[in-house]
């Protein structure tokens, strides 16, 4: 494995390598044909004879880091209902309406899905996966408006116009992994304001998946204090974070399934216990990475539905 972290070491950041990695289990589960997989790791840079090695370490199994079961304060190991394939039940999403809105840098504009209840008890920022601002998290917008939070989708790829503007999923990919930290701090920043202008006096949360799992967690690192509440669902925690500077709340999700995220999730709980920042850290088993996705193959409609009701009951608590 050394060798295949020296080979893509040149890409731009941690969550490059993270998305790099992430083609190569997607390939060694049989959910993407090596073609497929070696042209996309093409698009996030690599040069053949490392994507080559990166793929033949993950598929022989040599790429997996085992990680212990959670333990300890603040851990939980979650029980859920029987697995599924159906959508998960609760409250039909509300509409979601494209909107436009100021970057922290002049000239930059910035895209989202908005929704909003009539009468909301906070504001939360969803931030998506590796694929863009894709219609499952549109609707996972909606949802929360549905349950009483005004919600905001942002696109972090406005800059490039925005996810529709891809031709395929591995291009908007790709263009995530070229962006840098910074830039991505800045515009979720910038939708935090967009959210306060929204919602205003309503206490402010987070909500990322995969790749948005990980944004959350560099989101709670830039010393960003006006977040209550973060649920980072399976999202690998930045190089050498330091979480104190934020004042959020944090419930962090992982999937027992997921090892190459597990990883990191011990020193997520070192993190949150430096910064003395209430958190509970939920596993849930018998699950892998993205169970909460139902639009993808891993998804799990009782571990779904167990996760979702422990967001609503962290928002509850920690934005009213």
């Amino acid at each position: 494995m050394a060798f295949i972290r020296r080979s893509y070491r040149v890409l731009v950041t941690s969550f490059h390598r993270y998305l790099a990695e992430e083609v190569a289990v997607d390939h060694a589960a049989g959910l993407v044909p090596r073609r497929e997989a070696l042209h996309r790791l093409a698009l996030l840079g690599l040069e053949a004879s490392a994507a080559i090695a990166l793929l033949a370490t993950w598929k022989s199994g040599g790429g997996s880091a085992t990680a212990p079961a959670a333990t300890g304060s603040g851990t939980t190991t979650a029980s859920t209902a029987s697995p599924g394939g159906e959508p998960p039940a609760g409250s039909s999403p509300l509409p979601t309406e494209e909107i436009l809105f100021s970057g922290t840098e002049s000239g930059v504009t910035l895209r989202g899905a908005w929704a909003a209840p009539a009468a909301p008890r906070g504001a939360v920022l969803v931030i998506h996966e590796n694929r863009g601002l894709t219609d499952h998290i549109r609707s996972i917008a909606g949802r929360l408006a549905a349950d009483g939070y005004c919600a905001l989708a942002v696109d972090l790829l406005s800059r490039e116009g925005g996810t529709a503007s891809f031709e395929e999923p591995s291009e908007a990919t790709a263009a995530l992994g070229a962006a840098s930290p910074e830039r991505l701090v800045s515009d979720m920043k910038a939708a935090l304001g967009e959210l306060e202008r929204g919602a205003p006096g309503k206490g402010l949360g987070v909500i990322g998946f995969c790749f948005g799992g990980a944004m959350t967690w560099l989101l709670l690192a830039s010393d960003e204090p006006r977040l209550s509440a973060a649920v980072p669902f399976y999202g690998p925690l930045p190089d050498d974070a330091d979480l104190s500077g934020a004042r959020a709340a944090v419930l962090a999700i992982y999937a027992e399934r997921d090892d190459r995220v597990n990883a990191t999730r011990e020193e997520a709980r070192t993190a949150l216990e430096r910064a003395c920042l209430e958190h509970e850290i939920v596993t849930f088993p018998g699950v892998g990475h993205a169970f909460f996705n139902d639009t993808g193959p891993r998804y799990d409609a009782g571990a779904a539905a167990e996760a979702y009701r422990r967001v609503l009951d962290w928002f509850g608590r920690h934005l009213g």
